[in-house]
């Protein structure tokens, strides 16, 4: 796990360089709204999209460097999410990262233009990416809109805060579309960074690996809220309860449960098999696994 973490460690200073140029006054402005934007997508998370849209492309053969625009993008996409499902009208949580939320910090109307110029910017990147083919930006995306968006990441959003949630199977698709779909779209988009007309073996290999480590990942998530520790999470514990919530454990105890990623992250790992240099990667899906916050 010492391997995971510093290449974790590394790849974020990475991505944080490139948020900074991309957040700076030149691309974002120099008001408050940029301020809350740079205040909810600097200095903090492990970047683990970012992450596997680098390590994808270097696992297809690519250039770290030019997978970085791309690695900015999905951090930016993601710490919009999170702006959002702060929000009173949405989750209601006060701490983020161990820090204020956006909208306690900055007030609702700043946050969710905050989160909605992060969005839209995320998208600016991409098509500025140097070093990266006309083919490449234009799937890239396709990918990244198709994973944020109603068959993806907000439509999962919508399934959790309508709570149509009857059984395990609309729980599963739920967190396919609120987590999973990111992830995918993070591993699609190393692909592309790395070739403009990936294989379908490759991108079948991508998305295998990516959504069993999302499931996994909510998973532990829903773990975490139950028997996690809020100082090392960043944020309050058993907000799931509290909010009356449908997570895993609605439909199985900790133990099944415990059972259930570890069956999805031997899967992840399968999926990669037949790839040389997936070593990093399936060290990834076990520390993701066993993480603690």
């Amino acid at each position: 796990m010492a391997l995971v973490e510093k290449e974790l460690s590394r790849a974020a200073n990475l991505v944080e360089a490139e948020l900074e140029r991309w957040l700076s006054a030149k691309y974002s402005g120099d008001t408050v709204l940029a301020q809350a934007m740079r205040y909810s997508t600097l200095g903090g998370g492990k970047r683990i999209r970012a992450f596997l849209v680098l390590q994808f492309c270097r696992l297809f053969g690519g250039r770290e460097e030019t997978a970085l625009p791309f690695a900015a993008a999905i951090e930016m996409v993601h710490a919009y999410s999170l702006i959002h499902d702060d929000l009173p009208c949405m989750d209601n949580d006060d701490m983020r990262r161990g820090k204020l939320s956006c909208h306690k910090a900055f007030g609702e109307a700043n946050a969710l233009l905050a989160g909605d110029t992060l969005l839209t910017q995320a998208f600016e990147v991409i098509t500025l990416a140097p070093d990266v083919s006309d083919a490449s930006k234009a799937a890239a995306v396709r990918v990244l809109a198709n994973g944020a968006g109603a068959l993806g990441m907000a439509g999962g959003q919508y399934y959790d805060l309508a709570d149509e949630c009857a059984s395990y199977e609309e729980l599963h698709r739920l967190h396919r579309m609120k987590t999973g779909a990111l992830i995918r779209a993070a591993a699609h988009l190393g692909c592309y960074a790395s070739d403009s007309s990936p294989s379908e073996e490759a991108l079948s290999a991508a998305a295998a690996y990516a959504e069993n480590v999302g499931f996994a990942f909510q998973i532990v998530d829903d773990l975490l809220d139950v028997r996690g520790d809020a100082v090392q999470l960043g944020k309050p514990v058993g907000s799931d309860a509290r909010n009356d919530k449908k997570t895993i454990l609605s439909y199985m105890t900790i133990e099944n449960a415990e059972t259930l990623a570890a069956q999805c992250t031997e899967e992840a790992k399968k999926a990669l098999a037949a790839f040389e240099n997936s070593e990093l990667l399936c060290a990834l899906a076990d520390y993701l696994m066993n993480r603690k916050h």
